[in-house]
């Protein structure tokens, strides 16, 4: 067993982990890296946002999708293989991983391969895969970033064939003919979104009544409309009871007495922090109660000089904001003043159509008591979306009525979650819709449609104080 010794160590290379190295080694800190696969970039770049989005893509082109709206009756859906997509998409994460690689070498960050768990506050062991010890590192500082995976029921029967969590989905061999979705959340409703696309009859169970219960109920009614276009169904308010395999097909049985069958089922119900392995009860720190690790608003753990970032804290778990996390935590466990992470960041969601979301819903508007009016620019209002084929869609932007600050902006449609950055903008330097008003957008491009919208909801305030 090799002996080292670090300012910080981070456990685990995602984008929390990443971040925070680099941000640490940019401050003069010697860092060491651990990562229990044998590449780094953890599940983010194997399993998650980067494989999903690349088969996003890769669908969304090899499938001609926006030519449908040209070729109307005459669309043929183009066949696509497993194989051409994988192709793809293991093009990206080679590229991905070879940058994160120069990125750690640039900046003299050392990665270990191997499992860490800690044997007392100031030292972790690592492990390999048959539990053989390879190093001890001892560090004054610890930033724990080992993320998430798929929650997996011990009473649902997985294999990589039939029965699947979203990690092992994209390992099938042909594109099925049908596919049951286990949950309406963001993993259920992006796969089941492509899915779709390529032609497979997808049905999405929830047990809520609709699809992406947290996003405006706008936006959610606009998404399940357009996935309602291309095939997909979507039953809400059922509870499966029992899940098996029968021969080359996932059968579910519902508590309602109902029955489902497909050739594949997709399980996408919950994942669960990376926290096990840690042994964190040797240094004093526990889970809470869905087994996320305690940190305060500084990403401090119960024991100061041992942070954790990223989807091992729990919610938003999205890629953009572990990266800040993990970013904050270095920056404070290195003496730097710093800020609190953002009340407000843009939330997207790659299903086809994509959505995005910054700011406040009309649900909380309603339920805080605002007196607060919308814009919308519906995409068939919007040039540049008859150009490209996509008319599906809606900018829709929340402010006040009487102050007319900007409140919330929540896009679907092609480009969504690109074009919210631009009502992020607005909400953090506290503009007015007026402000859309007064400038002038490219034209056509989807971003006039924040003009649109700004129209649209001044007209409405127009409206009612001519009454």
């Amino acid at each position: 067993m090799e002996e080292m010794k670090a300012d910080i160590v981070v456990i685990g290379s995602g984008p929390a982990g990443q971040k925070a190295a680099i941000q640490a080694r940019k401050l003069g800190k010697k860092v060491i890296v651990v990562e229990k696969d044998s590449e780094p970039g953890g599940a983010c770049l194997y399993s998650g946002t980067i494989p999903s989005k690349s088969f996003r893509e890769a669908v969304v082109d090899m499938t001609r999708f926006y030519d449908r709206h040209f070729d109307g009756k005459d669309y043929v859906l183009p066949s696509v293989s497993m194989d051409v997509l994988n192709k793809r998409l293991h093009s990206v994460i080679e590229e991905q991983r070879n940058i994160i690689v120069r990125q750690f070498q640039k900046n003299e960050i050392l990665l270990l391969q191997g499992s860490a768990r800690f044997e007392n506050q100031h030292t972790v062991i690592v492990v390999d895969n048959d539990f053989r010890l390879k190093y001890q590192l001892k560090a004054e500082i610890f930033i724990i970033a080992t993320g998430s995976n798929p929650r997996n029921p011990v009473d649902v029967p997985f294999d990589t064939e039939v029965i699947l969590d979203s990690t092992t989905l994209l390992g099938i061999k042909k594109v099925p003919k049908s596919m049951i979705v286990l949950g309406g959340g963001v993993i259920g409703s992006e796969y089941a979104s492509f899915f779709a696309a390529l032609g497979t009859e997808v049905s999405v169970i929830d047990k809520r009544d609709h699809m992406l219960p947290m996003l405006d109920n706008e936006i959610g009614i606009q998404l399940q409309t357009a996935l309602t276009g291309i095939g997909l169904k979507f039953y809400g308010k059922k509870e499966p009871i029992k899940i098996t395999r029968e021969g080359d097909s996932a059968r579910v049985e519902f508590k309602d007495g109902d029955v489902l069958t497909a050739d594949i089922l997709l399980y996408a119900l919950g994942r669960t922090a990376n926290v096990d392995a840690l042994h964190i009860t040797n240094i004093g720190i526990r889970s809470d109660s869905k087994g996320y690790i305690p940190v305060n608003a500084l990403f401090q753990t119960s024991v100061p000089h041992i942070y954790a970032v990223g989807d091992v804290i729990g919610g938003p778990c999205l890629a953009s904001t572990s990266m800040e996390q993990g970013r904050l935590a270095a920056l404070h466990a290195c003496g730097l003043r710093t800020h609190f992470f953002p009340t407000f960041y843009p939330v997207g969601i790659y299903t086809i159509p994509e959505i995005s979301s910054c700011g406040y819903t009309e649900e909380e508007l309603k339920s805080m008591g605002y007196h607060y009016e919308v814009g919308r620019a519906h995409y068939y209002e919007i040039a540049r979306s008859h150009i490209s084929g996509s008319n599906t869609g809606l900018v829709k932007i929340l402010f006040h009525a009487e102050t007319l600050e900007i409140l919330g902006v929540h896009c679907i449609g092609r480009n969504a979650t690109e074009v919210v950055h631009i009502g992020q903008m607005a909400i953090s330097f506290h503009a007015h819709i007026d402000f859309f008003v007064d400038h002038v957008f490219n034209y056509p491009t989807y971003a006039e449609g924040y003009r649109i919208a700004a129209l649209n909801g001044i007209n409405k305030i127009k409206a009612k104080r001519l009454l």
